[in-house]
């Protein structure tokens, strides 16, 4: 460890964020290594090593021989204050060593908000922040995950982004990087082979033109780039990689056990999930591999936790079975299962005897809006019966914590839609009341509500986000009309959700407000500890931004959206059709009901009539 480090690590917190040393940590001979890859995550260490896709693509690029990939996490504010004082550059975990001359720096984005952490990591790593001034071919700097399907605010800063599901693409992407440094290409001769590279998209070979009000004309794809550049995904589940030995954190982290990853993608087609449309189409792990791979992990790792984990776990078709199959060992390693992102409209008295077994912590349902009209508006497919129901079951199991999660904002929502998540609420404590066998506990009944933000590739791309004074209206209405006491109820901050939206629907004009309000001390912004909104509104105002074009405006079908060029597998015909049955409160059926001719079974050899 640099004696630096070890003088400052005293004085911050958390030390154990910094020191790395953990348990399946991958350490390589550098002597035995031609490519170094720093992966990073533009949050904190206990966020990013909860990150399953971080797990798995580190473990994916360190089964290369020659290849060391190293975790790299953004520093607290504390700790980037002593690197900075005592020039200590960012470094990777495994080795101590600053990443400034890595191979490749390879950034996961997950949420918008993340952005200008990835512009403070480059310049703790002493790496120039636009792509224009890196001209060599070390070091790359690529970035991947779900808030990569609308890059352009990050295109002046990223070289490469890896689109969709990264096992294979990442593979490829660093194999060319190998061949281009061993034969001495230009780095435009890389980029524009890496462009030919399914999956890969090249900012820098795509010229955009505007029109006088600011909407985009036309996009040029530049030497011989493709026009619209698709997803890759892993067609069969059973094949992709699984960190059996995954690194187990000398430091408490946010989802600190082993999580296990059943399927890919979503049948239900919510109209608002950007998870939902761009990790179509849905793909099962064949259910004795998950056996193994979760008594193979708890082993090693000694974990005593499993989340059984994917956009809607109780939707596995074998869930039921594969809790079978793990109960023995469950009961003898004294190991208790969570499924999070349970359906409200198929939780059975049979998976919830399943969960009983282990501790009840408590279940989590996502109703999403209070209204029936409203709830077939998003295409939630979920009835307040079933939710009821759902509840009813619960309690008789001897649950009494239930937490209900809606928006506010939704497309066409009404003050009544509003209300009646109070009245949801409401009938859910006397679901309670009827069913609880025990109510000497009493009963914990919390409804969270986000502020909504339209994403691009789902249904309501189009459709503006209500103003901050509006949802901060809506807040008070649904707060004031909540007034049963074991009802608690909690609300996000409309000021990051407004600037979300912003940054997930801009374009590359916003480069220069996010190095502007970088420069202003936006560096962790995901944290309510650091973010400041006031901040961001200086940035637009001395760029001449107005970020009310982004969030606020109603984008027409014709209008040519940032992220045209991205191809997430579902058609942009489709999205419209559904935002229009949206409007006309027709629901669309899950995918295993009917197909609904999507486009994303073209993505695995399957047949689509769009």
């Amino acid at each position: 460890m640099d004696k630096r480090l070890e003088r400052i690590l005293p004085r911050v917190q958390k030390p154990a964020r910094y020191t790395g040393g953990e348990y399946n940590a991958v350490m390589k001979d550098k002597a035995q290594v031609d490519t170094r890859v720093a992966f990073c995550f533009p949050d904190t260490y206990e966020i990013g090593m909860s990150n399953l896709g971080m797990r798995i693509l580190y473990g994916v690029m360190n089964e290369m021989d020659g290849v060391w990939c190293e975790r790299v996490f953004a520093p607290w504010g504390d700790m980037e204050e002593e690197m900075r004082k005592n020039n200590i550059p960012l470094f990777g975990l495994e080795s101590g060593d600053s990443i400034t001359n890595f191979d490749i720096v390879a950034f996961s984005v997950g949420y918008e908000m993340a952005f200008p952490a990835i512009l403070n990591m480059l310049d703790l790593a002493n790496i120039p922040l636009h792509a224009s001034e890196r001209e060599g071919l070390t070091p790359l700097v690529i970035a991947g995950g779900t808030a990569m399907y609308n890059a352009e605010p990050m295109a002046d800063f990223i070289d490469i982004v890896s689109l969709g599901e990264g096992e294979y693409v990442t593979v490829e992407l660093i194999e060319l990087h190998r061949k281009a440094r061993r034969e001495g290409w230009s780095k435009h001769e890389f980029l524009v082979a890496a462009s030919k590279i399914k999956g890969l998209y090249v900012p820098s070979l795509y010229d955009i033109k505007y029109h006088d009000d600011g909407t985009i004309e036309e996009i040029i794809p530049l030497e011989d780039a493709p026009i619209q550049v698709q997803k890759r995904i892993v067609e069969d589940m059973d094949k992709s990689y699984f960190p059996v030995k995954t690194i187990v954190p000398s430091t408490e982290i946010v989802q600190d056990r082993v999580t296990l990853e059943l399927f890919r993608g979503c049948i239900r087609g919510c109209r608002f999930c950007q998870a939902g449309y761009v990790y179509r189409p849905v793909r099962n792990r064949g259910k004795d591999l998950c056996l193994e791979y979760c008594i193979d992990s708890c082993n090693d790792s000694g974990y005593q936790e499993v989340t059984l984990s994917s956009l809607s776990t109780s939707d596995y078709p074998p869930l039921t079975e594969l809790c079978d199959d793990l109960e023995n060992f469950c009961a003898e390693r004294h190991v208790n299962l969570s499924l999070p992102s349970l359906r409200a409209d198929n939780f059975s008295m049979e998976l919830m005897q399943r969960l009983a077994k282990g501790r009840k912590t408590g279940l989590t349902f996502a109703p999403e809006a209070g209204s029936q009209r409203l709830r077939d508006v998003i295409n939630k497919n979920v009835t307040l019966d079933d939710l009821l129901q759902s509840c009813r079951t619960a309690f008789a199991g001897g649950y009494s914590t239930v937490k209900l999660y809606f928006m506010l904002g939704l497309p066409t929502e009404t003050d009544e839609d509003v209300l009646a998540i109070a009245d949801v609420a409401a009938r859910v404590m006397h679901a309670w009341r009827e069913s609880a066998q025990n109510k000497q506990r009493g009963i914990r009944i919390t409804v969270s509500t986000s502020y909504f933000v339209p994403k691009p590739h789902t249904a309501f791309q189009w459709e503006p986000q209500i103003t901050r004074e509006e949802y901060e209206r809506r807040v008070k209405l649904l707060r004031e009309a909540i007034t049963t006491k074991t009802v608690t109820y909690n609300w996000h901050d409309g000021e990051t959700s407004f600037l979300e939206a912003v940054l997930a629907r801009g374009d590359r004009k916003l480069g220069k407000v996010l190095e502007t309000a970088w420069r202003k001390g936006a560096h962790l912004d995901t944290w309510d500890d650091y973010f400041s909104l006031a901040r961001w509104e200086e940035a637009f105002e001395e760029c001449g931004v107005d970020p009310a074009f982004y969030a606020y405006r109603q984008r027409e079908r014709s209008e040519v959206m940032p992220w045209a060029m991205i191809d997430s597998g579902v058609h942009t015909g489709y999205l419209w059709r559904e935002r229009n049955k949206a409007f006309e409160g027709v629901t669309t059926p899950d995918c295993r009901t009917n197909c609904n001719a999507c486009g994303a079974n073209c993505l695995v050899g399957g047949k689509c009539d769009v």
